[in-house]
């Protein structure tokens, strides 16, 4: 079997107030149960009243982020193109742009290369095989989401 193209490694590198990955109208963020607490947490609120505030439920019942109403862009994101919540946002945004779905063909990765300035920006480091295949694990797990708050026992651990 062969190892997936980006095996060894792909140049990325986040730029500066570009905000490009986040500033998409209608862009979903799949929480973990370990986002919310970790969300939660920083808010200073219950998890079950961050719940309220900061998310909604989609059609099959998970947790996503809220979008702003006026232009359908995260809430999180401010007016210089910076996360407001940088330091805690949540393991979909960490592995952007390591996701399964960008990566599953070179066509799919040529169009997030075109939008996306941080893939081999005259900055971007060696991001190496493992790390990518770390973030895509990381994605699965988050689109998976959850539901309920407290999320089941047999499903996450604490």
């Amino acid at each position: 079997m062969r190892a997936p193209w980006w095996m060894d490694g792909v140049h990325f590198s986040c730029q500066a107030n570009c905000g490009k990955c986040c500033d998409q109208p209608g862009g979903i963020v799949y929480l973990s149960p370990d986002d919310a607490q970790r969300l939660a947490d920083h808010a200073q609120l219950p998890v079950e009243d961050w719940l309220e505030r900061d998310t909604r439920q989609t059609y099959d019942g998970r947790f996503v982020l809220k979008s702003r109403e006026e232009d359908g862009i995260c809430i999180h994101l401010n007016d210089q193109k910076q996360c407001n919540i940088y330091e805690v946002r949540p393991q979909q945004c960490k592995a952007f742009p390591w996701w399964g779905e960008n990566l599953a063909t070179a066509s799919e990765w040529k169009k997030v290369k075109s939008s996306c300035p941080g893939i081999d920006a005259e900055d971007a480091i060696l991001v190496d095989g493992q790390t990518i295949r770390l973030n895509i694990f990381s994605d699965r797990t988050s689109t998976k989401g959850f539901r309920t708050w407290p999320p089941s026992k047999s499903r996450w651990k604490r």
